[in-house]
């Protein structure tokens, strides 16, 4: 791995950690954080702002690529295991306080980090059926 490339993702992961913490300061009324959650969730989308240039710098342009369709639908399934298991959660977190809800959260939290963690399983399934 290139020095490059972990400073991508350590930008990205700060950057969305601070990010995510901001939101929840700003939706869960409970903590009655909402204006410094504004001010942390901004921060945070700087952060991730950040890897821009570091990505431009460190990987050029090329001319005329195609469109690479595993990287697309690779991006589609994270998208949607990253919705559901952000349901769940949201579930757990927000739904009645009955064990009933608290297990379907639980379960559906699951069911969409599964989907993530098999995503690049997907993807190189699909890079290796393609060369």
């Amino acid at each position: 791995m290139k020095k490059e490339t972990l400073l991508e993702i350590i930008l990205g992961t700060i950057g969305g950690l601070v990010f995510a913490i901001g939101m929840c300061m700003c939706l869960i009324p409970e903590w009655n954080l909402f204006k410094v959650g504004v001010v942390v969730t901004i921060l945070g989308f700087i952060i991730l702002l950040c890897i821009i240039p570091v990505y431009r710098s460190n990987h050029p342009k090329k001319e005329n690529v195609s469109i690479n369709w595993g990287i697309v639908f690779t991006w589609i399934i994270g998208i949607v295991g990253a919705l559901i298991m952000g349901f769940g959660m949201s579930k757990v977190m927000v739904g009645d306080s009955s064990k009933t809800d608290l297990l379907i959260g639980i379960l559906i939290g699951i069911v969409g980090l599964l989907i993530c963690v098999l995503n690049y399983p997907i993807y190189s399934y699909l890079k290796s059926n393609k060369d």
